[in-house]
């Protein structure tokens, strides 16, 4: 069964189920990316009129609609979709052959301690929102990261970002003067 949550964002939409939807981790896929794209389920989604984002995730999908398309005419779609992958399958959509790693750069013991409060203290609480917040890198006092999924472009992330992120950062990493998103 397919439940749905709403985000901070209006037109961000989080689809709950108790299948795994994704075990490599979060993944987010943009409709003008989706002509690349090998994966048919993620593929068929990006091509529903309206949607132009979707971030998946272990247990949630997110998807992101443009303002002209409605939540009723899209949310059926998105369930009924999901539903006809698990009668068909008994695997994620994202499956472990597509493994990916954690930021190729870190390296110093700073850039450990922001990727272990990025893990454990923000990114379950950007999850309960639909999205996700990546690592990009640490240089003179500043944090880059990029939001993704419902996080992106929504009216409150920056508020998010510098309230929540960045505060939290600045307390259990000394080294941190700001976080800026990409």
């Amino acid at each position: 069964m397919i439940q749905t949550e709403p985000t901070p964002n209006p037109n961000s939409l989080k689809f709950i189920s108790e299948k795994t939807i994704s075990d490599i981790g979060t993944e987010e896929f943009q409709k003008d990316s989706s002509q690349s794209l090998t994966n048919s389920f993620i593929k068929e989604l990006l091509n529903f009129k309206g949607v132009e984002l979707v971030l998946l995730s272990k247990n949630f999908l997110s998807v992101k609609k443009t303002e002209e398309t409605s939540w009723n005419e899209l949310k059926p779609m998105v369930i009924s979709h999901l539903n006809h992958y698990f009668e068909n399958n008994d695997e994620p959509i994202l499956k472990e052959s597509k493994k990916t790693t954690g930021p190729s750069n870190v390296d110093d013991e700073t850039t450990k301690k922001i990727v272990d409060v990025l893990d454990t203290k923000i990114r379950p609480a950007v999850a309960r929102d639909g999205g996700d917040i990546k690592f990009k890198s640490f240089e003179n006092g500043v944090v880059k990261v990029e939001l993704q999924g419902s996080c992106s472009g929504c009216p409150s992330s920056l508020m998010t970002l510098k309230q929540g992120v960045q505060n939290l950062l600045k307390h259990y990493v000394k080294e941190v003067n700001s976080v800026e998103a990409i």
